[in-house]
C-alpha cells in the first residue's frame, strides 16, 4: 500500500519511527541528510524531530542541526522486561502462598490513578473473591492501592487522585484523601496495607510492597479472603507471608533492603 493512501495517523506514526530507526543507526545525524534517507521535507522532519525532542526521546546537539536518540526507548524497554520478569517471579511466590492458605492472590501495579491486576490465583474455596487479570480497582479502597500510594508524597498523591471521585462501596470506605493519607502513614510505618471490607463487604485484603532496583515500589502482592474465614490472630502470619514473598521478587529485581514490620 503506497504512504499516500494511509490514513494520516498512520502516516505520521510511520514516519515516526522510521526517524527512531535511522537514528538508531547512527548516532547523530542532521536534519537534511535525515530527510532525504526518509524521503520526506526538511520541515516535516524538524517538525517531528523537535515533538520527539520535547517528548525526550531525541536530543540535540547545542544549536547544530545534528539529533540523536536519548536513553528514553531503552528505559521504557527495560521496565517492560522488568515487568515480565516481575510476574514470572511473583507468581512462585504467589504459589508457595496460596497453597499454604488455600486463599485468593492478587499482584497489581499502579496504572493511571487506579491499580491494574497483573496476576492471580484463585481460592480453592466456593466462597471467594472474583476478579480477573487486566481489571482495574480504586487506589483508596485496595490494600494494594494503599501500598502503592505509600510511596509518593502528599503533593504527588493529590496530583495521582486529582480527578478521582472517593465513591462509598461500602460503610467503611475511606470518603477523602485527608483520610487516606492518615491511612497511608501508619502503611509506611508496618510496611503493609490492609482493605478491611472497603472495597466489598465481607471481603478482607492485605498487600505487601514490591520493590524495583531502585528502592522504588512497582507493585503489591496481596491476599484476599471473606471475613468470616479471617481470624485477627492470622494478620501476622499473613503479613510475614506477604513480605516474605515482596522481599523475594524484590531481591530477584536487585533491591536487597526489603522493610519488614517489627
Amino acid at each position: 500500500m503506497e504512504k499516500e493512501t494511509q490514513p494520516e495517523a498512520v502516516s505520521s506514526v510511520l514516519k515516526v519511527f522510521g526517524i527512531i530507526e535511522a537514528l538508531a543507526e547512527q548516532k547523530d545525524i542532521g536534519i537534511t541528510d535525515l530527510a532525504q534517507r526518509l524521503m520526506m521535507s526538511k520541515s516535516t522532519t524538524y517538525r517531528f524531530l523537535q515533538t520527539m525532542k520535547t517528548l525526550g526521546f531525541v536530543s540535540q546537539e547545542g544549536e547544530t542541526d545534528k539529533y540523536g536518540l536519548t536513553l528514553k526507548l531503552f528505559e521504557i524497554g527495560a521496565k517492560s522486561l522488568e515487568y515480565v520478569d516481575l510476574i514470572t517471579l511473583a507468581n512462585k511466590e504467589m504459589s508457595v502462598i496460596a497453597k499454604q492458605t488455600n486463599e485468593t492472590l492478587h499482584l497489581g501495579m499502579l496504572e493511571g490513578n487506579e491499580i491494574i491486576y497483573l496476576h492471580k490465583i484463585d481460592s480453592n474455596y466456593s466462597l471467594r473473591m472474583h476478579s480477573r487479570i487486566g481489571r482495574r480497582n480504586p487506589l483508596y479502597s485496595t490494600a494494594i492501592g494503599k501500598v502503592l500510594l505509600s510511596d509518593y508524597e502528599s503533593d504527588e498523591i493529590h496530583k495521582i487522585l486529582q480527578d478521582v471521585v472517593f465513591v462509598k462501596h461500602t460503610d467503611k470506605t475511606l470518603e477523602n484523601v485527608a483520610q487516606l493519607e492518615q491511612e497511608l502513614d501508619r502503611v509506611r510505618v508496618q510496611h503493609y496495607a490492609e482493605d478491611n471490607e472497603e472495597q466489598e463487604p465481607g471481603l478482607r485484603c492485605i498487600a505487601a510492597p514490591v520493590y524495583n532496583r531502585f528502592g522504588k515500589i512497582i507493585a503489591g502482592i496481596s491476599i484476599s479472603l471473606p471475613t468470616i474465614r479471617f481470624k485477627e490472630e492470622q494478620l501476622p502470619e499473613l503479613v510475614r507471608l506477604l513480605q516474605t514473598a515482596g522481599r523475594n521478587v524484590s531481591e530477584q529485581l536487585g533491591f536487597h533492603d526489603y522493610p519488614v514490620s517489627n
